[in-house]
């Protein structure tokens, strides 16, 4: 386990229009506000399509991460997440999860993390900056290097 205290700083409400790209919205409302790191305590959305992380298939190792998607349409979402910043690559990592709702299948659900979506109408999401400690995603090699969140220097 671990764990920091966190020094926050602004509170944003934010709205993605229809027809935008969800994550490409969320970086440009990162970089014109300049929050590089934060958290997502939640958001409520309509997407028109998303891939989310999942499979049909048997896995080979039932313990490794799945790396493949499947694409839903027509979804209403809940979802939340965190924001961290890769200072080599100069860019934001956020790491997003949601629960989907498929509106024409009796609102059939899934849940994983969200790979990308288009905005259906709208997405309303609450962004909390953190100003300290870094956080940043950094690979570990023992767990098929999934890039997990760790807080201060590398």
């Amino acid at each position: 386990m671990r764990s920091h205290e966190l020094t926050l700083g602004r509170s944003f409400g934010v709205v993605f229009d229809h027809g935008e790209d969800f994550y490409t919205a969320l970086t440009e409302f990162c970089r014109i506000n300049e929050v590089r790191q934060g958290y997502i305590p939640s958001f409520i959305a309509g997407f028109s399509d998303a891939d989310l992380v999942g499979t049909c298939e048997k896995l080979d190792d039932p313990h490794a991460p799945v790396w493949s998607k499947v694409h839903l349409t027509n979804l209403e979402a809940f979802g939340g997440g965190t924001l961290a910043y890769d200072p080599d690559a100069d860019e934001l990592r956020p790491h997003i999860h949601v629960a989907v709702g498929l509106k024409e299948h009796s609102a059939t659900g899934h849940t994983s993390h969200l790979l990308n979506a288009t905005v259906q109408f709208l997405t309303e999401m609450l962004v909390i900056e953190v100003l300290h400690p870094d956080m940043r995603r950094t690979p570990q090699p023992d767990l098929y290097n999934v890039p997990l969140l760790r807080f201060g220097t590398r």
